[in-house]
């Protein structure tokens, strides 16, 4: 299961990706953590000291070395070099498994989170031979490269820190999730993200669900149900372990209200049930949208050839 954490600066949707992260660990659940925000801070929140942190090879600076292994044989696609971010798979392709024995997992590390281990990626942060010259989606198309490839299964989850604002929707990568949770706190900029997401996404069949956090008595979850209704799934309280973690330690036990709200979280995202076709579909719409408005004059090639419309994902059985 494939799950992205958003929201606005600030929100919160760190501190929270890393909780889910850990919650999941703890249950001895394999794990896939990825920092793609600008700003590098899940290794962090997991426990990692800034040097361990840094330490993390960044997925960003390797995409010739990406792009070459996920082409693999397939002859549809010319070169590395002719690979975009929306690059779909096709047959020859290599296909991933979440933490599995390949080059791009092993740019990770695995991070102690809890009771557990999990795999942690990162996008990697911007610089100095960025700054002026390029974006981040030139660091956030590996990840889009990596789920379009990624064949998980029920019981595997994949969980994506993701930049902050409005971003998130510059690419296709906002429709390669199962589930969307927007992390919002109580306040009219917290539910003006909330309009902003749910309009972008309105007509691209994505889930997107709401958690309020930051939330400190009844009267900020009436808020919070008041503007966005049916979409708030649950929400955390302002919390003595979030503090400490924060602080670098983790001495104190989460509550058992913000343990309940994780729970349900998991729950949420369980319940969903991953269409390959579309999720294949949404990928070749994008590549080739993109191949039309850039990529063909950026690389020099028609790159709608290298739509395979006959491949199908080897879909995972549960258990």
């Amino acid at each position: 299961m494939k799950v992205a954490f958003v929201g606005k600066g600030g929100s919160g949707k760190t501190t929270l990706s890393s909780l889910f992260i850990r919650h999941l660990a703890a249950r001895g659940l394999p794990v896939v953590a990825i920092d793609a925000d600008i700003n590098q801070h899940l290794g962090a929140a997991l426990g990692l000291d800034d040097e361990r942190a840094a330490a993390i090879p960044a997925m960003g600076d390797r995409l010739p070395e990406i792009k070459e292994y996920l082409r693999g044989e397939n002859p549809r696609i010319s070169s590395a070099a002719a690979m975009v971010k929306t690059t779909p798979p096709g047959a020859g392709s290599r296909l991933l498994r979440p933490g599995g024995d390949d080059p791009v997992h092993a740019l990770g590390r695995d991070v102690e989170a809890g009771a557990g281990v999990v795999r942690l990626l990162a996008t990697g942060p911007f610089n100095d031979d960025d700054l002026g010259v390029a974006c981040y989606h030139s660091k956030t198309g590996a990840v889009e490269l990596y789920l379009n490839h990624l064949v998980d299964g029920p019981g595997e989850y994949v969980v994506v820190d993701m930049t902050a604002g409005a971003d998130t929707f510059a690419s296709g990568l906002f429709t390669r999730f199962d589930l969307m949770f927007l992390v919002a706190e109580p306040t009219r900029k917290g539910v003006g993200v909330y309009r902003q997401y749910t309009d972008y996404a309105r007509d691209y069949d994505v889930a997107i669900t709401v958690v309020g956090n930051k939330v400190q008595g009844d009267d900020d979850v009436a808020y919070l149900r008041e503007h966005v209704g049916d979409d708030l799934l649950t929400w955390l309280r302002q919390s003595a372990a979030v503090r400490a973690l924060e602080q670098g330690r983790g001495d104190v036990p989460l509550e058992a209200a913000n343990d309940d709200a994780l729970a349900r979280m998991r729950e949420a995202l369980d319940a969903r049930e991953r269409d390959w076709d579309r999720f294949r579909r949404q990928a070749v719409e994008f590549h080739v949208k993109n191949a039309r408005s850039w990529a063909n004059r950026a690389v020099g090639e028609d790159l709608e050839a290298q739509v395979d419309h006959g491949f199908r994902f080897p879909v995972p059985i549960a258990g």
